[in-house]
């Protein structure tokens, strides 16, 4: 889980140190990219609190909701049809559902440890 946090934090500081604009041609393929990225540190990060993380299973899937995202936006900016909103739809129902999980994992865990603690005779 630290592997994914770090990573989260080393790209939002790599990306606020270079102050270089990106022409407004490509605002669709960086949100498309931004969003790939946030759903799969939501993902793994679901995935480490159910104790089920794989590194090779979140860099893969990074890797592949890229490319996939990106591919649909590059086609459809060819054809003329804004594609990329079935990637936008896709990854923010998959980030919203992931943290929806995450909360209730994260509630679940900490009503455990409050019954342990009343259980436990001082």
């Amino acid at each position: 889980m630290w592997i994914v946090i770090i990573g989260l934090i080393l790209g939002i500081v790599i990306g606020l140190s270079f102050p270089e604009v990106l022409p407004v041609s490509f605002a669709h393929y960086l949100s498309i990219a931004l969003l790939a990225a946030l759903d799969s540190t939501f993902g793994g990060i679901r995935a480490s609190l159910e104790r089920r993380f794989v590194q090779l299973t979140f860099v893969s899937g990074l890797i592949s909701n890229a490319v996939l995202a990106a591919l649909l936006t590059y086609l459809g900016d060819k054809m003329g049809v804004q594609l990329y909103y079935a990637a936008l739809f896709a990854f923010g129902y998959r980030i919203f559902q992931n943290l929806g999980s995450i909360r209730h994992l994260i509630i679940d865990r900490w009503a455990r440890s409050r019954a342990k603690l009343r259980q436990t005779p001082l």
